[in-house]
């Protein structure tokens, strides 16, 4: 008999249509007005710093808290009001929650046995998740025998062996070390793309995010600010908020004074169009500058280096302006033969420059 095959649930989309919730209490919404369609078969991240709602938003298309107001579909069906155990979801949190007295089989197949799914089906189940996941081997041991990473995947095991229309998954990787969070984020998208069902995935790790996701949707106070590629997210950020929070090292935000069709911080002058001036609600514009856009030009803004983080294939300079406590990050090509206590001058690649209003935080027009 051939090996059985992974089978791929129906069409699922999911659709956040104005979802809001409002815990007892608290002054703003958790989720606010959320509208979000994520395709059938996308790997969609959630992204944003704590208390962002990023975790809420999962929780409630699971069914773990409820909508209190606008809807929820997956697919055609709205879920809004059914309980978490009819919409066909499977869900791997950052606890691993196995049973220690189970084997690793069991523990993959404990599903399906509630479910009253038939013994040869789930030992085919069972069989094919650990293979699609390496745990042939693995399948007698209790989980106390094994690694992080390797509960890990007995809870993505879990997960498959389900066959649900949407993964969800709960900062999935926080409890493992920083090179094995690496191994197995890599794995986790390769999964995904090659069982094709839809997932959503939380993480306040926006490297994590911009290196798994097909889109990642940022949050800030239970407000999405953008959806995008990890691309468009990088190049074109709609706000500040976004500039600043995608990229590591993360965007250099010099808040400046326009001057006719210039802005101006300290010895650094950017023009502005004459779209982007009409765009300006005020004279102040913040100038956005990521660390690999700046270049060594005599005519820059007059820095001096404070820090020196060698990194092997690059290194990040760490800097004060001149006259101010002010930090500017440079990023380097390979060792840096720079030291703290330099002065450079340093000028951003005009094509790599960001503008946004500073009243705002709008991107202005290119």
């Amino acid at each position: 008999m051939g090996r059985r095959r992974y089978h791929r649930p129906a069409m699922a989309t999911v659709t956040f249509d104005s979802a809001t919730r409002i815990y007892p209490g608290l002054e703003h919404p958790a989720v606010d007005d959320l509208d979000l369609d994520i395709a059938d078969g996308e790997f969609l991240v959630l992204v944003g710093p704590s208390g962002c709602g990023k975790s809420t938003t999962l929780r409630m298309l699971a069914g773990l808290e409820p909508v209190d107001d606008g809807s929820i579909s997956i697919g055609t069906t709205d879920v809004t009001d059914l309980p978490a155990k009819e919409r066909d979801i499977a869900m791997v949190f950052q606890s691993y929650a196995l049973y220690p007295h189970m084997t690793v089989a069991e523990n993959i197949g404990f599903h399906l046995k509630i479910k009253r799914i038939p013994k040869p089906e789930r030992a085919k189940r069972v069989q094919e998740a650990a293979r699609i996941l390496d745990l042939e081997q693995l399948l007698d041991r209790k989980p106390a025998k094994l690694s992080g990473g390797q509960r890990q995947r007995v809870a993505m095991g879990r997960a498959i062996v389900r066959e649900p229309q949407v993964f969800l998954m709960d900062e999935p990787l926080s409890n493992l070390d920083a090179k094995l969070r690496v191994q197995t984020r890599t794995q986790i998208a390769a999964l995904q793309r090659r069982l094709g069902v839809t997932t959503v995935y939380v993480t306040h790790d926006q490297v994590e995010a911009m290196t798994m996701g097909d889109r990642v949707a940022v949050l800030d106070r239970g407000v999405l600010q953008q959806c995008a590629s990890p691309k468009e997210l990088f190049t074109r950020p709609v706000n500040l908020f976004v500039g600043g929070f995608i990229g590591s090292p993360s965007m250099n935000l010099l808040p400046s004074t326009v001057h006719g069709d210039v802005a101006e911080h300290g010895s650094l002058s950017v023009p502005l169009t004459p779209e982007q001036r009409t765009a300006l609600t005020t004279d102040a514009v913040t100038v956005g500058v990521r660390p690999e856009a700046w270049r060594i030009d005599d005519d820059g803004l007059a820095v001096t280096v404070a820090v020196v983080e060698e990194l092997g294939s690059e290194s990040f300079l760490y800097c004060t302006e001149e006259g101010s406590d002010a930090e500017v990050v440079a990023r380097a090509e390979g060792l840096s033969s720079s030291s703290p206590g330099d002065q450079v001058r340093l000028a951003p690649v005009p094509s790599a420059v960001h503008l946004f209003d500073s009243a705002t935080g709008a991107r202005l027009p290119a």
